[in-house]
């Protein structure tokens, strides 16, 4: 029994939909940890089915969990543009800069990466607050879609690009773009955009490498229906508005909720954050391709269309 005074079968949500929020794991995940018995609210052990609330104390494998973000049902997104260099976790054991270091701090909620970019991708990075949303957006059955550009030094025919398209084995799998489609170049270097479904280990180069060429330059320009805005520079961030946050959650099945405004001690923090320049010498560059006419959750979609080689 918890200090409020009620059963957590009676009130609040239902567990895995809070410990999801809270970025802990898929909820479908989650409820396989409390039929494993992983999980306790208030010194017992849960059971599927449970509800609770922030005043609850719930353990996963031991560890406290703080509720009181996750049961107040609120969002917010963050578009970052990731530069070269910038590994995705919070701490480097190698003392590495990572994508973590720019963002805003938060009070009481803390940013989750949604998906990785290895240390040679740059561009379009989200992070939300919303655990669910996060896991969503990286789940493959949901069927959200990410955008390149990439730059490939080597000769692209029509058979290659039909290759590509239609699926090759890589060493974890079939692999496929959904879209391939011819930008521009001269001589052996060449932009392309390319969609692809997943987010498995460095995919977009390895389907390219398995064709015999090599990619020079790899960077996101769109994640679902979010585009990369061409005003954002690399090294900086800006968040989505409520349209923007509401579009996004449509697009995997999640209720739409308010997007929390910032607190007065984040509002100094932003207006500080947002006076300083990038000052790493690659914060400057940015692919060509991805400056052209793109921008919030409008831009081109490029669906069904292939390379001309």
């Amino acid at each position: 029994m918890s200090d409020s005074g009620h059963t957590p079968n009676e009130t609040g949500e239902r567990l895995q939909k809070l410990l999801a929020r809270a970025g802990l794991g898929s909820r479908r995940a989650i409820e396989g940890w409390i039929s494993q018995g992983r999980v306790q609210i208030n010194d017992e052990v849960a059971q599927l089915g449970a509800r609770a609330t922030a005043q609850d104390e719930v353990l996963v494998d031991g560890r406290s969990v703080d509720l009181g973000a996750a049961a107040s049902p609120t969002r917010r997104v963050i578009v970052y543009n990731k530069p070269e260099g910038e590994v995705t976790t919070r701490d480097d054991p190698e003392g590495r800069p990572t994508v973590f270091d720019r963002l805003p701090r938060l009070t009481g909620e803390r940013w989750i990466a949604v998906g990785r970019l290895d240390i040679s991708t740059s561009g379009l990075l989200l992070f939300t607050t919303d655990g669910e949303l996060a896991n969503r957006l990286m789940h493959p059955s949901w069927q959200v879609d990410r955008e390149y550009a990439v730059r490939i030094f080597g000769q692209v025919d029509d058979d290659m690009a039909e290759r590509l398209v239609n699926g090759v084995t890589l060493e974890d799998g079939e692999a496929r773009f959904t879209d391939l489609v011819y930008w521009g170049g001269t001589g052996h270097n060449h932009w392309y955009y390319v969609a692809i479904m997943e987010g498995r280990n460095r995919e977009v180069r390895r389907l390219w490498e398995s064709q015999g060429v090599q990619v020079s330059r790899l960077k996101r320009v769109r994640h679902g229906p979010i585009f990369l805005p061409s005003r954002l520079s690399a090294g900086r961030w800006e968040e989505l508005e409520q349209a923007d946050v509401d579009t996004l959650s449509d697009s995997v099945g999640l209720d739409r909720v308010p997007v929390k405004s910032p607190t007065p001690t984040e509002k100094h923090r932003l207006r500080r954050l947002k006076r300083k320049r990038p000052s790493r010498p690659d914060d400057r560059r940015s692919a060509k391709p991805a400056e052209k006419g793109r921008g919030g959750t409008k831009g081109r979609q490029g669906k069904g269309r292939r390379s001309r080689g």
